[in-house]
């Protein structure tokens, strides 16, 4: 089983920092912040990993080499014209295409049980099964919702914030079967069978969720939800990188970045 982390983009709410340091590569810890899901995979026994890089692409291909000192093989994947977040998977179906694999953020920090993840995927035979949460600032994000049973029936995607604007997948649902479904968002992991391949779009730029994944939902496809309850942040801007170096410094969470 093989997995991409996706660490191409600019970081430009993190600017200036970002100008000389790619995102990926800004230390939380005492680590660069992409060792954080790298350990996560080697957690879960996942040790070929891909990173699309584009922004700064030498000093993450230089900061973390071929892998072998953090116990990892790592695959990169360079992109001299931005690909967008599913654009990765056109040139790497190669590489992801012969089992289930997965897909994490470079900038999320969560102590998430991904074998775990991994078998209630499998146990209910899904295309895709996608880790959420519950933040505490819901408006900001964009709102899975899934059933009993936790399968994704409904994605609306946050197309603004002021006034709050969703675009839906699928458009209409039944207004009885919508007050049923729980509310998550997405926190930077998903599982996905080779199948997904046939659906997604022939060429990039494309989105993941927009592009792929929203529209499997809407056509009723065995999409599912994974709820993570434990550690979860992400770097999201200036702010929130400076509130997370005090958080580490303070009380540093443990055991999820451990590489060695």
């Amino acid at each position: 089983m093989r997995a991409l982390i996706l660490a191409a983009g600019k970081g430009e709410r993190l600017g200036p920092l970002t100008e000389v340091t790619p995102k990926p590569m800004l230390e939380l810890g005492g680590r660069p912040l992409i060792h954080y899901p790298l350990a996560m995979l080697k957690r879960a026994g996942i040790t070929e990993v891909a990173i699309n890089v584009h922004h700064l692409a030498r000093k993450i291909q230089d900061g973390l080499g071929d892998g072998s000192r953090l116990g990892v093989q790592i695959t990169f994947a360079p992109e001299p014209v931005l690909l967008g977040t599913g654009g990765p998977l056109n040139g790497l179906r190669d590489f992801l295409g012969g089992d289930s694999f997965v897909i994490a953020n470079s900038d999320t920090i969560l102590d998430l049980d991904l074998a775990a993840m991994l078998r209630f995927h499998r146990d209910r035979g899904a295309v895709a099964t996608i880790a959420l949460f519950n933040p505490h600032n819901a408006d900001y994000y964009s709102r899975l919702e899934i059933d009993g049973d936790s399968r994704l029936r409904r994605m609306r995607l946050l197309m603004r914030r002021s006034p709050i604007e969703f675009d839906d997948y699928p458009k209409n649902l039944a207004e009885g079967a919508a007050a049923t479904l729980q509310p998550f968002t997405y926190c930077g992991v998903l599982i996905a069978e080779p199948s997904v391949f046939a659906m997604m779009p022939s060429a990039p730029p494309w989105s993941l969720m927009t592009g792929l994944f929203a529209p499997m939902v809407a056509r009723g496809l065995p999409v599912f939800g994974y709820v993570h309850r434990g550690y979860f942040r992400t770097m999201d801007d200036l702010k929130t990188y400076e509130a997370l170096k005090r958080e580490f410094a303070k009380s540093p969470p443990k055991d999820i970045a451990a590489l060695e």
